[in-house]
């Protein structure tokens, strides 16, 4: 069976393939109209296509087991890989731009402009529609890389789109005996704008990942799990910590058990939210639980009766995804600011 870190790169493959296709269709389309527009897309497609490559090698690498040298596997290359597409994303609407400016100094002559426009339409489908499904598996497997990749296709589009928009004005203006050149680099800029903001917006995604913030979705999803199939032994669980290694998550928590619970009951316990974390996320979770043995304030949320008990049982305790995230065990003087924080 198939891993995600497998379907990520076989996926990945089919990206590059289209960007060597789409690239050479731009350029072709640029060689039969000479519009700069045209041109500016085609040379986008030159980023694409590189930034394919090093999506193809850092899904490759990612998927690669542990090792001595790489305890926790290889997954950060992906932050490093949708980095690098990131900036490239933002060096493509900066030449773009540059571009349009040299085209209102220097207009040039438009032809054939009706093979042009369907050259790029097909090419901004095709952009589209994978860019979106490559989004779509990104977020499901956990791979910034392919979502990074998914985001600079999605951005090839939209300036397709742009372009296709200035060419048709132009193409009616010049049938009606108009010159509307400059509509050719306008639109282009603003389009170029455009995959500038959709540059820093992957760019700051893989500064987050570096820095390893914590992905509120994702700790939602785990304290849901958590909250499902908790067990009465389950006095309390706190200082819950993800972190993403490519599509591999690594689970931490300390969880808080009766005193007079044997190791072997531990075992059984821990074992039982190993499995309820696995149900939903498979082998490319790994969890770590540290049994802590309860206080004498954890009596009122514990149910299990004991030589140990100091106070009457009263509820169980309300473990919302905040304070799940707490750093400390749940204690009758830390319950009010961790209700405040919510």
């Amino acid at each position: 069976m198939a891993t995600p870190a497998d379907d990520n790169f076989e996926f990945q493959k089919i990206i590059v393939v289209l960007g060597f296709t789409l690239m050479a269709i731009k350029f072709i389309a640029y060689a039969l109209t000479g519009s700069v527009a045209i041109l500016t897309d085609a040379m986008e497609s030159i980023v694409n296509v590189v930034a394919a490559c090093v999506g193809i090698y850092a899904l490759y690498l990612s998927a690669q087991p542990a090792d001595r040298t790489h305890p926790f596997g290889h997954g950060k290359i992906e932050v490093i890989s949708s980095a690098i597409e990131g900036t490239m994303i933002m060096v493509a609407g900066v030449l773009i731009i540059l571009e349009t400016i040299d085209s209102f100094l220097h207009p040039g002559t438009i032809q054939q402009l009706d093979i042009g426009l369907v050259l790029v339409a097909l090419a901004a489908v095709a952009n589209y529609a994978v860019g979106r499904a490559a989004i779509r598996k990104g977020r499901k497997n956990r791979s910034p890389a392919l979502e990074a990749s998914g985001k600079h296709l999605c951005s090839d589009t939209y300036s397709s789109i742009g372009i296709l928009i200035g060419l048709a004005v132009v193409y009616v203006a010049q049938w009606m005996g108009y010159d509307a050149r400059w509509l050719d680099s306008s639109i282009a800029a603003v389009f170029g704008a455009i995959i500038i903001i959709t540059g820093i917006g992957v760019l700051k995604r893989s500064v987050d990942d570096t820095m390893d913030k914590a992905d509120e979705d994702l700790i939602g999803e785990i304290s849901e799990i958590i909250n499902e199939y908790r067990h009465d032994d389950w006095i309390d669980v706190y200082n819950l910590r993800l972190i993403k290694y490519g599509p591999k998550i690594y689970v931490d928590m300390k969880v808080v058990f009766p005193r007079n619970m044997t190791l072997a009951e531990e075992a059984v316990e821990k074992g039982e939210i190993d499995e309820a974390v696995m149900a939903k996320y498979g082998d490319s979770v790994e969890t770590s639980i540290n049994p802590v043995p309860c206080s004498e304030f954890s009596c009122r949320y514990c149910q299990r009766n004991c030589f140990y008990r100091a106070a009457p049982y009263e509820s169980p305790l309300d473990w919302s995804a905040a304070k799940l995230c707490c750093d400390r065990p749940h204690s009758p003087g830390n319950m009010v600011t961790i209700h405040t924080d919510d």
